[in-house]
């Protein structure tokens, strides 16, 4: 293609509005041109509004409108609203922007306990659920609101344990974001998600999950963020509602999986813990800020799990501060193995990811 051929259809694309059957009016198809051969790259963008002005209603539409395969990513954008849908992703290259992430709220209300008592797995038991590679949220509040809906402890027949009553409890397992083994490289970007029980965010996929997060708010029970495998948290704020533990992370199948938290800033209810876990894993947590409601206890051993027999306690702190003065066990101790300038985004993902928007 030459460079008179390349203005021509620039000059086409420019005047496309007279040609609607060509390209639609709602679906915005941005191409590039790439003068040093002869194809096309193209990536698809979708415009969700609940009001009727976009090209669907609700995000899981226009989820399900896309191919299940493509090798460009495809942009799904959603307009100001509240939207009332559980989200499924099973298909890769997917970016979910809001306008705004005030603006934007997509919200369930799901017990993960009577959820399961009717299903095999935690496939659904979530406001976002994934199962997908290369997933991008942006702009987005997510909220599982059954904690600050319901009054108090409720009593189900569960049909999973032989019709056996079961106590679903006002703070217990709350999904805002699951993922299920096979999702990775996800990032979230200027994301809020919120829930009342225990695990909020649970990126859950420990033999090759890598997880990236910039500029969120989290909120929740005990361990409400709980990654497994390797995990990158920037620039965020965590708001713990437990006494038990707000952070939490499982690496037990692979000696390098960690879970970094770097600029980000923890408040809660007085006497919250800040962290625990259950079997091997790797905390790092570099100019962290506690609020001074934090507990004097540092991240621990919830001695219903097996511990870290393999590769010992590895909690890590550097240039952390708190509110009302500093506990001593956050005091610096990186040691020599690994410098606090080498701890980034891609010494995290050991070099085998560069998330969208990291900048690293």
């Amino acid at each position: 293609m030459n460079s008179k051929q390349l203005v021509r259809n620039k000059a086409w694309l420019d005047n496309k509005n007279e040609r609607p059957w060509m390209l639609p009016n709602r679906c915005l198809v941005f191409c590039l041109f790439l003068a040093s051969a002869s194809s096309l790259f193209c990536q698809s963008r979708i415009v969700v509004a609940n009001d009727g002005s976009g090209d669907f209603r609700s995000i899981q539409a226009a989820i399900n409108s896309l191919p299940a395969e493509s090798t460009v990513w495809r942009e799904v954008y959603i307009r100001n609203g509240n939207y009332p849908e559980k989200i499924f992703i099973e298909k890769n290259k997917i970016t979910l922007t809001g306008q705004t992430v005030a603006g934007v709220v997509i919200t369930v209300s799901q017990a993960r306990d009577c959820w399961r008592c009717e299903h095999p797995d935690d496939w659904g038991a979530a406001t976002m659920n994934l199962r997908a590679q290369d997933i991008t949220l942006q702009n987005l509040t997510v909220i599982n609101s059954y904690g600050f809906n319901a009054k108090g402890d409720s009593t189900i027949t569960c049909t999973n344990e032989a019709n056996a009553a079961k106590v679903v409890r006002k703070d217990g397992h709350q999904f805002a974001l699951r993922s299920m083994p096979g999702c990775t490289r996800l990032s979230a970007i200027n994301c809020v998600f919120r829930a009342l029980g225990g695990d909020t965010v649970s990126p859950w996929d420990v033999d090759q999950g890598m997880y990236y997060f910039r500029n969120c708010v989290m909120e929740g029970g005990v361990d409400f963020y709980c990654p497994r495998g390797w995990a990158y948290a920037e620039d965020c704020t965590f708001i713990c509602h437990n006494l038990s533990a707000a952070i939490w992370h499982d690496g037990s199948l692979h000696e390098s999986s960690k879970t970094v938290l770097k600029n980000c800033t923890f408040n809660g209810d007085p006497g919250f813990k800040l962290g625990r876990f259950h079997r091997e894993s790797q905390f790092y947590l570099l100019q962290c800020r506690f609020a001074k409601e934090m507990a004097d206890a540092d991240i621990y051993w919830a001695q219903s799990g097996p511990g870290t027999p393999l590769w010992g306690k590895r909690v890590f702190y550097y240039r952390c501060k708190r509110s009302g003065g500093n506990y001593t066990w956050h005091q610096d101790n990186l040691g020599s193995e690994v410098k606090a300038k080498e701890i980034n985004v891609s010494w995290t993902f050991d070099g085998r990811w560069t998330p969208p928007g990291s900048g690293k």
